[in-house]
């Protein structure tokens, strides 16, 4: 029976060694399209920065711009994110639900998240995210692929390695590792930080490496019985190793091993590729462009560096054999016998177009490979484009993109439902007061539904009290008091306090008790044109102004309807919902500053 340890060792040396035959014509190495992906991000040649004869290759980097493009048309922010219910009844529910996963979205840096997670998308086309819950809050994280260790086919069924390290102060803060194992681990173990390959990133030694291994794997790994061998549970194990350096093998150390409830990990794509782990990102899809690109510019460098010197031939005899070129690049005197011939040679560039209209045609190529024509890019069109041509263009391109922001929203519906949802119903076994900055549509469903109960409840209160001390109470004024509640709230602007209701002494976790958030999980698309939706709003906006009868002949008011629905940004609902507000009455005494949830 192998060992953790083993299991390891034979993971990373697979990994980094080996290929995967993905069809008959495509054999595949993970790591080294990761690797690649990486030096290109970074403008470095994978073959070396000089050529056979030392010199410089430039890198004209096309990747970059491609990403960045990906990255912005793909984005999304926390505030694109809501719990929506499926029953007119849980409506309040769901609303509250999203309250308090923005709550959580703040303390945990979601939105650093969002952002992080959505560059490494770009960048490679897959993300492996990690849920960690410390401290009582769920932290995401996004793992670089130069710290993985995975599968490059199948991702989920398989054991996932994180390699880490650690200084030994950072080794003796984590609480679950075993302190006596952390002790020896640090007598014996201290290196700098390495690749996946060896070799060292920086001069630092005092490193320790350290694997973190998650999975379904044999329980004998945990028992360390034979008669185990054969049932799988997931499990995690933080080991490191060291290689001997007089008796050969290696000394193992078990820093921590035991069950977990789940897999930790979760692999996202912008677009899943059939047999990859690793999807195909903005950077891969440009690898063969990319070389073509540094060759030709390459080549031109080389015709305009050798027209920029002065060449010339003999036919002394002492030349023979040797490099004319080779002895100018070096910097040597050429020196020839007496009356012979001595001529300039014709050295001049003579072939740059060709090669720029090759380049030019790579150029092309590698925009359409990643949807980023000029139109998208921000580039000024040709003279005599038309703006149709342009705006076609541009449609044709976000349309790739619509897709890959569906597919991240679909993702972090899965985050919500496995990850994030869960833990935030663990945590409401507390009755805290939970903010909420609101949208104009929720700002204004919320306070229909909340002020007609705090202006009852401060009602009844007044009249209670007055009649405790004795006196008679003037009549129930509910429309005052509202309108006093409503001033009061006026002051916070678009955000609101929510509590469970005071007087029945609830928790969070006792008004979501029956709520089993069967819900949706909506996720909004970011990637609109601003200034069309605007156009469009303002002119619909000006023909009713002008024509306010418009709206009472039901074709024209379906026509309308439609027109808003399309725009993605507000919902004919939304309008007659806002219409059906009661005005605010004069102030009266009462109010409330919090809002409760009955």
């Amino acid at each position: 029976m192998q060992s953790i340890q083993e299991l390891v060792r034979k993971a990373e040396e697979n990994y980094v060694r080996g290929d995967t035959k993905i069809s008959k014509y495509v054999d595949y190495s993970m790591y080294e399209v990761i690797e690649t992906i990486y030096a290109y991000l970074n403008s470095k040649h994978i073959s070396g920065s000089t050529d056979s004869q030392g010199r410089e290759k430039p890198f004209f980097n096309i990747v970059t711009a491609a990403v960045n493009i990906w990255y912005r048309a793909t984005d999304i922010d926390r505030k694109n994110i809501r719990i929506k219910a499926n029953k007119i009844s849980d409506y309040t529910k769901g609303f509250l639900a999203t309250v308090h996963l923005n709550s959580w979205m703040k303390k945990a840096r979601f939105g650093q998240f969002l952002n992080e997670w959505g560059r490494a998308l770009s960048q490679y086309g897959s993300s492996v995210v990690k849920f960690v819950e410390k401290d009582g809050v769920l932290h995401a994280n996004v793992i670089p692929w130069s710290r993985l260790i995975v599968d490059s086919i199948d991702f989920g069924k398989n054991v996932k390695i994180e390699k880490l390290f650690f200084t030994p102060s950072e080794l003796r803060q984590q609480d679950k590792y075993d302190k006596t194992v952390v002790d020896n681990l640090i007598a014996n173990v201290s290196q700098a930080r390495e690749d996946l390959e060896g070799h060292k990133k920086d001069n630092m030694n005092d490193y320790i490496e350290v694997y973190e291994v998650h999975g379904e794997m044999p329980l004998s790994f945990l028992t360390d019985e034979d008669k185990d061998e054969d049932t799988y549970r997931q499990q995690m194990h933080v080991i490191s190793f060291q290689e001997k350096k007089d008796k050969g093998g290696f000394e193992e150390f078990t820093l921590y091993s035991g069950k977990e409830a789940k897999d930790p990990y979760m692999l996202t794509h912008l677009i899943a590729e059939e047999g990859r782990t690793l999807s195909i990102g903005a950077v891969e899809s440009l690898f063969d462009a990319q070389w073509m690109q540094n060759h030709t510019i390459k080549n031109m460098k080389d015709q305009l560096d050798l027209a920029s010197k002065l060449v010339f031939q003999t036919a002394d005899a002492n030349y023979t054999g040797r490099n004319v070129l080779t002895a100018i690049e070096q910097g040597d005197i050429l020196i020839h016998a007496d009356n012979q011939p001595l001529t300039q040679v014709n050295n001049g560039s003579h072939d740059i177009a060709s090669l720029q209209a090759f380049a030019r045609e790579w150029k092309v190529l590698s925009q359409e490979l990643t949807s980023t024509p000029d139109a998208v890019r921000g580039n000024t069109m040709p003279s005599g484009t038309a703006y149709r041509q342009v705006a076609i263009l541009n449609n044709e391109a976000n349309s790739l993109f619509e897709i890959m922001v569906e597919n991240k929203g679909l993702h972090l519906e899965d985050m919500l439902r496995e990850f994030i949802i869960p833990h935030l119903k663990k945590q409401m076994n507390n009755g805290d007061e939970v903010a909420a900055t609101l949208e104009a549509h929720d700002l204004t469903q919320i306070d229909s539904i909340y002020i007609p109960i705090a202006a009852k409840k401060a009602e009844s209160r007044r009249v209670i009290g007055t009649l405790l001390e004795g006196g008679i109470p003037s009549p129930v004024d509910t429309a005052g008091a509202e309108a006093q509640i409503r001033q009061q709230l006026s002051t916070l602007g678009n955000t609101r306090f929510f509590t469970p209701d005071d007087a029945k002494k609830l928790n969070w976790n006792e008004i979501f008790k029956d709520f089993e958030w069967e819900v949706d999980v909506e996720i909004t698309n970011e990637n609109t044109d601003k200034e069309v939706v605007l156009t469009t709003l303002s002119t619909v906006l000006q023909n009713i102004a002008g024509n306010p009868e418009l709206l009472q002949d039901p074709n024209a008011r379906m026509i309308f309807s439609r027109i808003l629905e399309e725009t993605g940004r507000i919902s004919p609902i939304e309008i007659a919902q806002a219409q059906a507000q009661p005005q605010a009455s004069p102030p009266a005494n009462g109010g409330a500053g919090v809002l409760p949830v009955a």
